[in-house]
């Protein structure tokens, strides 16, 4: 790996940071505040949230098995993926590169950072080969995205591959997990120690329930989320959403049983699927959606909307022709959409 000076932007090094009224604080014992220019009345939403949510992160550590300083929490796991490029990629002289297809947001987050996106097409079965990635890249090559279990296509990227990756390639890895709950195959948290060029994203929107909140989660070695909390806005995570939060570490036990109901539930719509005569094929899947060719993607889809039914056509992604992304819903949700297809008419 090349040192993280040389990854990281000359200006974004050199950068001295807001420093917040909070920041300075620093938790000596205070029941007088008028440091911040706040509204004394309205308690507690009066008062700025904590700018690193530390009372989150130490609580959330306990469960990831993770040190504090090893998490960043954005707004959504896209602040993170944003920070990445403002950090790393020079406009207009760095790229990054990236499986297709994927989610869509890391060719967004290119794309308004004028940044060159390269993307390398998966095989047949949705997997990819580290060495196909590599020849993508060059010297100005500072980040490879991939997606594990992968979106749209919902499979379990090659865990060996990911390895091989990680040890081959002299920039930033950066793996998103907001599925990996909903998998079988083991979180990569476990391995930060092992790759200092590893990044990992979760998030709180899928097994978590609380897409609303917008709470997304990094996690790397303590220099690079160093990097990113000095880019980051002061008080990116407000109040409301970490008081939630909290709130859902002290309910994981239902999480783990949302999680259990959705993959057998997953099981049981894709063995349906495999009857319906408008599907050709399903695609086995390792998430909480699973991809399914149709007869025809986008007749299938307008019917759908007709009946109050909305699922993702993806009929317009590499390798998705005539493709619906379906994600588990409830019991009933779920009936709904069966009896629906059941209904068409080839």
């Amino acid at each position: 790996m090349k040192t993280l000076q040389a990854l990281t932007r000359p200006n974004i090094w050199r950068l001295q940071p807001y420093s917040s009224a909070r920041d300075e604080y620093k938790g000596q014992a205070a029941s007088v505040f008028l440091d911040a220019n706040e509204n004394p009345y309205n308690t507690p939403n009066n008062r700025y949230p904590d700018p690193l949510q530390w009372e989150l992160k130490k609580n959330l550590g306990r469960l990831k098995h993770i040190e504090p300083e090893h998490i960043f929490l954005g707004n959504g796991s896209d602040e993170a993926i944003d920070l990445l490029f403002r950090a790393f990629c020079e406009p207009r002289e760095d790229n990054v590169v990236a499986i297709d297809p994927t989610y869509g947001m890391y060719q967004v987050c290119a794309d308004i950072n004028e940044v060159e996106y390269r993307k390398v097409l998966l095989d047949d079965r949705f997997q990819f080969s580290a060495e196909s990635l590599l020849r993508a890249a060059d010297e100005h090559t500072k980040l490879i995205f991939l997606c594990s279990p992968n979106n749209p296509t919902g499979n379990d990227l090659d865990a060996d591959e990911i390895d091989r990756l990680l040890r081959r390639f002299d920039g930033l890895v950066v793996l998103d997990e907001a599925y990996n709950d909903f998998s079988d195959a083991p979180s990569f948290l476990s391995r930060l120690d092992a790759y200092p060029n590893l990044i990992v994203l979760q998030t709180f929107s899928k097994a978590w329930g609380c897409a609303a909140i917008r709470l997304g989660m990094a996690f790397a070695s303590a220099d690079i989320i160093g990097i990113l909390t000095k880019i980051k806005y002061p008080y990116n995570v407000n109040q409301l959403t970490q008081n939630q939060a909290l709130e859902m570490l002290h309910r994981y036990y239902e999480i783990e049983r949302w999680v259990d109901m959705l993959k057998k539930e997953r099981g049981r719509l894709e063995q349906v699927f495999a009857t319906l005569p408008c599907v050709t094929k399903v695609f086995p899947s390792d998430a909480n959606f699973f991809l399914v060719r149709v007869t025809d993607a986008v007749r299938i889809y307008n019917y759908l909307v007709g009946e109050g039914i909305i699922v993702r056509n993806r009929h317009t992604v590499s390798l998705c022709g005539n493709c619906l992304r379906i994600t588990v819903g409830t019991r009933m949700e779920n009936d709904a959409l069966v009896t629906a297809l059941q209904k068409y008419k080839i």
